[in-house]
Order: C-alpha cells, then sequence, then structure tokens
C-alpha cells in the first residue's frame, strides 16, 4: 500500500457531528465578482447603468456571453432518483448530493455551478423546464437520474439544448474507468485489444462504460444485469439493453457470472452485488479487478488482491481510488472554453487519455491514475477536450 493510501487508511473517521457541521447551512454562497462600496459602484453595478448592458444585449443577444455569467455557468440537475447508494430519495433529499457537486466543479475546474433538483420524474416535464431556463445557463450536469429514464433524459436535451449536456453517473465513470484501465495496461505491459472486460451491473455506468471501452478498442464485453449474461438470445430486454446484446459479447456466452468471469481478462464491478472472491481465481492470470460500488465494494480489496494484479476500487481509503471528479470539472470546463455546443465521444475519449497521462511518470501497481487532488488534473482534461472540440467541429 502507498505511503499516502495508508495514511488514508490509518487517519481518524470522521465523526457524524463533523459531517452534519460541514453541511449545516448548506455549502454554497453566492459571492460578488466586484464590489459595491460608494454610490459609484451602486450606480455601474445596478442602476442606472446596468440598464446600458441590458439593452447591448437585447439588441445583440451574443452580448451575454461576455457580460453575464450564463455562458459560463454549469447547472447539475437531478429529480432525485438514483442518488448515491440511497436510490430514489426524492429531490430535497438530494439537494446536499447536487451542492456538492456544484462545490467540486468550483474548486477543481473554476466554474460556477448551481444546483437545481426538480420535483417530477417525468422526462419531458425535466426537458420543457430546462429549455425554459436556458438563457440561465450554459452547460447541464446530469446527475442521479435512474436508469433506464436517464437515458431517455440525455438524448432528449442533446436535442433540444444548444449547449453541452452530460450526465456524469454515466460518462464521468466511464471516461475514469477507461483511464484507469489504460494506466492499469501501461503497468502489466498489456493491450487493450487483447482483453476481455465484464461488467458487472447494466445500469447507467454499466452502459455508458461498455460503450467507451468499446470506442477505445477492446477486445471484448460482457456485460450482466441481475439475470446474468446480456446476450442476443435471451428474451424481456429492453432497448438499452438489447442495443447491449447487439454489440457486446462476441463470445457468446450465456448464463451467470460464473460463466462470464471464467477465462476473462477485467472485472468492473457496478452494481451493489458482491460477489464470491473465488470466482476471481478463474479469469485469466493476474487479473485486472475494479470494484467500483460504494461504499462497500463488489469484492473487498484485500480479498480481490489474492488473485489480482490491480485493484482499484471507488473508495478514498485504499489504493487506486477511480473518481469521477478526475473526468467532470475538466471536461465541461474544455467544453466551455472551446465554446462547445455538445460533448462527444472523442472529447471523452481525449478526457481519458489526459486523464492517465497525468499520472504516467509515476505509475505503478498502487497508483494507475492520479489523487483526485492532483491539481494538473482539470487543466490537462479542459485542455485536451477543448482541442477535440475543435476537431469535432461542435465549436462556435
Amino acid at each position: 500500500m502507498t505511503d499516502q493510501a495508508s495514511t488514508a487508511a490509518t487517519a481518524a473517521p470522521v465523526t457524524d457531528a463533523e459531517i452534519f457541521a460541514g453541511h449545516e447551512g448548506g455549502k454554497l454562497s453566492v459571492a460578488a465578482t466586484r464590489p459595491i462600496s460608494d454610490p459609484r459602484d451602486l450606480s455601474i453595478a445596478y442602476t442606472p447603468g446596468v440598464a446600458k448592458v441590458s439593452r447591448a444585449i437585447a439588441e445583440d443577444a451574443a452580448q451575454a456571453k461576455r457580460y453575464t455569467w450564463a455562458d459560463r455557468l454549469v447547472v447539475v440537475v437531478s429529480d432525485g432518483t438514483a442518488v448515491l447508494g440511497l436510490g430514489d430519495i426524492g429531490a430535497s433529499a438530494s439537494l446536499p448530493v447536487m451542492e456538492g457537486k456544484s462545490v467540486l466543479f468550483k474548486t477543481f475546474g473554476g466554474l460556477d455551478s448551481i444546483p437545481l433538483v426538480l420535483d417530477t420524474t417525468d422526462v419531458d416535464e425535466i426537458v420543457e423546464t430546462l429549455v425554459r431556463l436556458r438563457p440561465s445557463f450554459g452547460a447541464v450536469n446530469l446527475e442521479d437520474v435512474s436508469a433506464p429514464r436517464c437515458f431517455e433524459l440525455e438524448d432528449k436535451l442533446k436535442a433540444a439544448l444548444d449547449c453541452p449536456v452530460m450526465h456524469d453517473d454515466q460518462h464521468g465513470t466511464a471516461i475514469v474507468t477507461l483511464a484507469a484501465l489504460r494506466g492499469a495496461n501501461l503497468v502489466l505491459d498489456r493491450a487493450i485489444a487483447d482483453q476481455r472486460v465484464v461488467i458487472s451491473g447494466a445500469g447507467a455506468a454499466g452502459v455508458a462504460c461498455a460503450k467507451i471501452l468499446q470506442e477505445a478498442g477492446v477486445g471484448d464485453v460482457t456485460v450482466l444485469d441481475s439475470r446474468g449474461i446480456i446476450h442476443s438470445g435471451r428474451e424481456g430486454l429492453n432497448p438499452i439493453k438489447q442495443q447491449l446484446a447487439a454489440t457486446t459479447n462476441k463470445s457468446g456466452l450465456t448464463g451467470g457470472l460464473e460463466a462470464a468471469m471464467k477465462g476473462a481478462d477485467v472485472f468492473l464491478g457496478l452494481s451493489s452485488a458482491t460477489i464470491d472472491p473465488e470466482l476471481l481465481g478463474s479469469m485469466a492470470d493476474g487479473p485486472i479487478v475494479f470494484a467500483l460500488s460504494n461504499p462497500d465494494p463488489e469484492v473487498h480489496p484485500v480479498d480481490a488482491a489474492r488473485y489480482a494484479a490491480i485493484v482499484a476500487t471507488g473508495r478514498s481509503d485504499f489504493p487506486n481510488q477511480i473518481n469521477n471528479v478526475l473526468a467532470f470539472p475538466g471536461v465541461f470546463r474544455g467544453a466551455l472554453d472551446a465554446g462547445a455546443r455538445a460533448i462527444t465521444e472523442n472529447m471523452k475519449l481525449a478526457a481519458a487519455d489526459a486523464i492517465v497521462a497525468v499520472a504516467t511518470d509515476d505509475l505503478g501497481p498502487d497508483r494507475i491514475v492520479p489523487s483526485p487532488l492532483d491539481p494538473r488534473v482539470a487543466p490537462e482534461v479542459a485542455a485536451a477536450v477543448a482541442k477535440a472540440a475543435v476537431a469535432d467541429g461542435v465549436t462556435d
């Protein structure tokens, strides 16, 4: 275990009192960008000066990008239906999570962000709400929306809005997972094209990870839901799983996790289900194990390490934390810096490459991605994403 991981693992646990004190009154506030200390300041910031700016925007809407914060503002949007591991807890209970996300946008990406929790689970109502609010923001980060509704919601918002839209539970997870797999393969001198990846979980994150791994050239992907391996001969698949069945499982496997794991090179856990550590023994020699369920990984890292060459989790108290904060601040910063109208697949792939590049000089079995606190990550990701946006022709 690295010194950093050892310190994290042995540090005194955070108490409930500390947690609630850290959230009291919320975690966000609005700060003025310029002081108002005399009548002159007041006349510039508000009436009568502000009228000149409003008239200028009325005559040329493009001036809003220069004279308001909307073009750089990210809204973190949730309906509270799939919050962390808590499930459908509703809009109000989800707000602390969305506030936290906004804090991370500011801390790591330098972007202003506000949470919007909506008291509806109707996809069309959410779309209509955001369309009407469009003049007030520059990008949409969808958060903690249950599957399969999250796929429909993201697709409809992309079609309706002329700004970047990304469901972080899908694509943030996928970007960092790909970065981690690239890092692990660099350490082990393995090629992604030679690997078969088993993904346990066919929700938002599982579907997105399957797609980005295929885009990156992985040899094969086997995806499982609660009923077993998703394959083309299985009945009762929803449209999303039908698409997975058509593009994954080249080996034609059927059955459950035991069948999927035999001979596999990588295990990616994205469900709350626990697995028998001995199943890892049926995988290829020295497999890669990403057990990302939080707070309880699908298999404990100590047990996984008996079989695996590299183990990663979603937790900060073990080595190799796969954390979305490595991706989303830089992705949105890069998209907004470039004036992008959308976030493309190439922008996501560029983000993954940038993340692992930051860690390249210090890669090892206990360091396949940078620390989420590494200040180099977001700027490097933003630059790579902006460059990809220009190359893809989605910028203004």
